[in-house]
């Protein structure tokens, strides 16, 4: 068996105990780790991690959109409003990666309770 494939295996047997909150945490953990290597890599890899970030963002939006999402309306508002910013800076032709890492650290923190 490949590392790889015992690595996924690995992570699917601990998502089963740990909650959905810790799970999206995660993905925001990947992603500002993804940013923290590429800021100082090349510019493809950059446009990987900025677009995985984008690809983020996006989703988190559209659900915080969706009319049957079950989080406070003012909640949902703010989310959706960081994740424009968030959305904005990536347009730019630098953006500040130091920024988008911290949005996500944050996220993530919330996610898991440390906030």
């Amino acid at each position: 068996m490949s590392s790889m494939i015992r690595a996924t295996a690995a992570y699917q047997a601990s998502a089963t105990h740990r909650g959905l909150r810790e799970q999206e945490a995660d993905v925001f953990r990947r992603t500002v780790g993804a940013l923290r290597l590429s800021r100082a890599s090349d510019r493809i890899a950059q446009v990987r991690a900025l677009a995985d970030n984008r690809r983020l963002w996006i989703a988190v939006v559209d659900l915080v959109r969706d009319p049957q999402n079950a989080l406070p309306p003012a909640l949902r508002a703010s989310i959706a409003s960081i994740g424009l910013a968030v959305q904005r800076e990536m347009d730019t032709e630098s953006p500040d990666f130091d920024f988008l890492i911290s949005i996500n650290e944050n996220i993530a923190d919330g996610l898991s309770g440390k906030i």
